[in-house]
């Protein structure tokens, strides 16, 4: 996988369903994130949770398509949350004081 890579992985669960991000979310690839996630809200999930355990890099981008699907969710009594953040991410949403309401 090359740095600019993002996989993504979909499992079902009693809940909802889990993504599993593996890479960076950033400019270039958080439109691949966003899209994934539009889909399974329009297709009426209404709880997410993604597994960003593999996730080297988050950027501003990343956290705009976290914050829009959580805003969404939350709006139509869904829920939203991030398990097992790579300490990169938990920095990056602990500066932007974001990792209370996020991570679960």
């Amino acid at each position: 996988m090359r740095n600019e890579d993002l996989e993504i992985t979909e499992e079902t669960t009693m809940e909802g369903i889990k993504l599993t991000i593996k890479g960076h979310v950033n400019s270039g690839t958080a439109d691949k994130l966003e899209n994934w996630l539009h889909k399974a809200i329009h297709d009426g999930q209404k709880n997410i949770v993604l597994n960003m355990l593999w996730v080297k890099f988050l950027s501003s981008a990343g956290i705009r398509v976290i914050l829009k699907t959580y805003q969404d969710l939350n709006d139509t009594g869904g829920r939203f949350g991030i398990e097992m953040p790579s300490q990169n991410v938990r920095n990056v949403l602990g500066m932007t004081a974001l990792d209370e309401m996020l991570i679960k």
